[in-house]
């Protein structure tokens, strides 16, 4: 067959060309050409495409077909050879898969673990701020102990608690890289036979900066109603959120993030899920009279069913009751007050401490409320059998007492009379 009658070809179907035994045309009903070679490798019938014409002319089609022809000769399976090449090229492709992609790709199965999306969004920011600047680029492939070292090193005895949740999303890339066969090296931030002879562990550091970190500065117990007061004079998300806090002993962050799914007024308590928690387990809240006026006082037309919303409808910063207590404090010097000032620090009161130590403070000094009723209060990790005890019955209607008197003490005008 030459050239010009391959061209005029129209006809559907296979058709032998002749030069090289074995070499088939293929005419399609669309009237498009390609090149099959029909062979024999060892005792397997074959059928080896060869391409499209014109893009391979016919002279090139038996070029190539030679040339299979003479490897199979020579003992080669030019298909197996092909997917071998194939195989190795994909291969060599994915071991050049940056670390910063493999973390997107580890993410994206991680993230379906997650009840909470923002967790999940965390879990990748956690990378992206801490080790992707040092090693988002290098070849997951390639990555070693001393780069791993390097980015945790830095941050180990400074923020432990980050630290060791850094390492371990590191791992989980490593991990997920070589069970998609992309790594082959062991995992270089694992802790056992890998970081641990090597690092500090992070438990003792933790308990270190305890004894050497600064407690969150707080209101004495007296003047707590004072500031309550303040508080209840402003109608803004921030003083609701504050007072929200001092009523029920909480932490600034599940204040902030608090929706209404969570409040019961009903049963009067306030349930958190343990991914809300900072020791990852659920809590309930018996909610006070008075933290129920405050809850009733509140619109609930959030799109995201947040208790707190910002002026935007999204939660509120950080810093927002920070903020809000300097500010209280201001206003109280400007009008010739004492402000709002931990004597013993002497710095200006924090949510958290007066939150928290300032309710722990008040529950000492009332001694007809048992220590374990404020831990639990706290959501404090049990630290011996006697509270895990009382923990796994959370004595809810106990410690509904103590919150209500806690609520009177803190809003005594705004509290019914027992």
């Amino acid at each position: 067959m030459s050239a010009t009658e391959l061209r005029r070809m129209a006809k559907p179907g296979m058709f032998a060309v002749g030069g090289v035994s074995g070499l088939h045309v293929v005419v399609t009903q669309a009237g498009a050409k390609c090149w099959i070679l029909r062979t024999m490798v060892g005792e397997r019938r074959r059928e080896i495409g060869l391409g499209g014409f014109p893009e391979v002319p016919l002279a090139e089609a038996r070029n190539r077909a030679r040339e299979l022809k003479e490897k199979i000769r020579r003992g080669i399976d030019p298909v197996q050879e092909r997917k071998d090449h194939r195989l190795k090229l994909v291969r060599s492709n994915a071991r050049s898969l940056s670390f910063a992609e493999a973390a997107k790709r580890c993410h994206a199965v991680k993230a379906q673990e997650f009840k909470n999306a923002k967790h999940a969004a965390q879990w990748l920011t956690t990378l992206e701020r801490y080790v992707i600047p040092q090693l988002g680029k290098l070849p997951v492939a390639e990555i070693d102990t001393p780069q791993v070292l390097a980015v945790l090193e830095p941050i180990w005895a400074v923020v432990p608690e980050t630290a060791s949740r850094v390492r371990q999303r590191m791992a989980a890339v490593f991990d997920w890289s070589r069970a998609a066969k992309i790594r082959t090296r062991p995992n270089p931030a694992a802790w056992k036979d890998c970081l641990e002879p090597l690092l500090p562990a992070t438990a003792k550091l933790r308990k270190t900066a305890g004894k050497a970190r600064k407690h969150h500065a707080a209101l004495p117990v007296s003047d707590v109603p004072r500031l309550m007061a303040d508080l209840c004079a402003r109608d803004a998300p921030s003083p609701h959120a504050l007072r929200f806090a001092i009523l029920t002993a909480a932490r600034s962050r599940e204040v902030r993030l608090a929706t209404w799914n969570e409040i019961d007024l009903d049963a009067a308590v306030w349930r958190l899920s343990a991914d809300r928690m900072k020791a990852d387990k659920p809590h309930v809240v018996p909610l006070s009279c008075a933290a129920v006026d405050l809850l009733m006082s509140l619109p609930r037309d959030n799109p995201a069913r947040l208790v707190f919303p910002n002026s935007k409808g999204l939660e509120l910063s950080d810093m927002a009751l920070s903020k809000l207590l300097k500010d209280v404090h201001a206003a109280d010097l400007k009008n010739h007050g004492p402000g709002y000032i931990d004597p013993q620090l002497d710095r200006i009161a924090t949510p958290h401490g007066t939150a928290r130590s300032s309710f722990k403070d008040w529950c000492r000094q009332h001694n007809r409320f048992p220590d374990e009723w404020s831990e639990l209060a706290l959501a404090h990790v049990n630290s011996d059998q006697t509270r895990a005890a009382y923990a796994r019955g959370e004595l809810l209607e106990e410690r509904r007492g103590m919150m209500e008197a806690w609520g009177r003490y803190c809003e005594p005008a705004r509290s019914p009379s027992t």
